[in-house]
């Protein structure tokens, strides 16, 4: 019975592990679309800027000196922005450039709250067919027997047949 219930417990860690590889490449992707579309924008901005001959920082200095309140705001969230565009751009990079080990330890403090919360509303589950998925489903399915096999015999340890200590003989 502990074999099977064992057994059942690895298969279950097994299954969540083996998602990881594909969290996290769809992770990657809306960090890379987000990147993308923060780049077009930043991009524009700095375009928009040279055709009037200045450089993003003047430009930025324009839009705060400005005493129109909404041209104020503009500037600062075009600075924001900016900020954004940077901090995205060096997460993708960080988690692009990341082994499978380094990538399932860093992940959780790389989530942006917003990507992150998408990615997981739209997950699709997916089969583990690549070398990474397949290492993540064994780790997952060898630990989550471990685990449940050892609070198996933990719990079952008060229900156990004593052997006597010693035998009379006859």
């Amino acid at each position: 019975m502990r074999r099977f219930v064992a057994g059942a417990g690895g298969i279950g860690l097994a299954l969540v592990l083996s998602q990881f590889p594909e969290y996290a490449q769809q992770y990657t992707q809306r960090l890379g679309g987000a990147v993308d579309e923060l780049r077009i924008i930043t991009t524009d901005f700095d375009n928009a800027a040279l055709a009037e001959g200045l450089d993003r920082d003047q430009a930025l200095e324009r839009y705060a000196a400005s005493s129109d309140s909404f041209l104020t705001g503009r500037g600062q969230s075009m600075a924001a922005t900016y900020d954004r565009f940077e901090q995205l751009s060096q997460t993708l990079a960080e988690i692009s450039n990341a082994d499978p080990i380094a990538r399932l330890k860093s992940l959780p403090a790389y989530l942006d709250t917003d990507i992150g919360r998408r990615t997981l509303e739209a997950y699709q589950p997916a089969v583990p067919v690549t070398m990474e998925g397949i290492l993540y489903a064994g780790a997952g399915l060898i630990a989550g027997y471990l685990v449940v096999s050892g609070l198996w015999r933990f719990l079952m340890l008060p229900f156990r047949r004593r052997r006597p200590l010693y035998r009379p003989t006859e």
